[in-house]
C-alpha cells in the first residue's frame, strides 16, 4: 500500500487537493515550447497519456485552440488511494500572428508530444526588391 506519513505529507496532500479543486482540469496548463526559423513557426505541446483521437486543434480569427482529454486510469468501482496526475479535458488557447499561413499548418503526435508547424505567409517572408536601371530624376526646389 502507498502511504504518505507525517505532518509534511499531510500538508503536501492538502495543498495538492486544494490546488486541483481550485484549478480544475480545464484550466490546467498544457506546457508549450515555441520557436521559428525563416520558413515557419513551430510549437511543441506536452500531452502525456492522451490518445491522439482526443486531441483537437482549431484556428479561428487569429487564435489557435488546442484541447485534449486524458481519462482517469482508475477503473469504475475502484477506490483511489492516491491521485496526483490530472485527468479530464484540457484546453490551451494562443493568439497567432497574421504573418502565419494557418491553412498550410501540419501537426504530428509522437510519444506524448504534439508538434505543430505553421509556415510563414508569403507576404511575411523576407524578399529582395530588384532595382532597375534608369536615369536619376532631378529634384526641383
Amino acid at each position: 500500500m502507498l502511504a504518505r506519513s507525517g505532518a509534511l505529507g499531510d500538508i503536501d496532500r492538502l495543498v495538492h487537493q486544494v490546488a486541483r479543486a481550485a484549478a480544475g482540469p480545464a484550466t490546467a496548463a498544457i506546457a508549450v515550447d515555441a520557436w521559428r526559423d525563416d520558413d515557419a513557426l513551430y510549437l511543441q505541446f506536452d500531452l502525456p497519456g492522451m490518445d491522439r483521437s482526443s486531441i483537437e486543434l482549431t484556428t479561428e480569427l487569429g487564435a489557435l485552440t488546442l484541447s485534449a482529454e486524458r481519462p482517469s486510469p482508475i477503473p469504475a468501482g475502484a477506490r483511489a488511494v492516491l491521485t496526483e496526475r490530472p485527468t479530464g479535458r484540457f484546453t490551451r488557447r494562443l493568439t497567432l500572428s497574421d504573418a502565419l499561413d494557418t491553412t498550410a499548418a501540419h501537426a504530428t503526435y509522437d510519444n506524448g508530444i504534439l508538434t505543430l508547424r505553421i509556415p510563414l505567409a508569403a507576404h511575411a517572408k523576407p524578399r529582395k526588391i530588384a532595382i532597375s536601371g534608369g536615369t536619376p530624376k532631378q529634384l526641383t526646389a
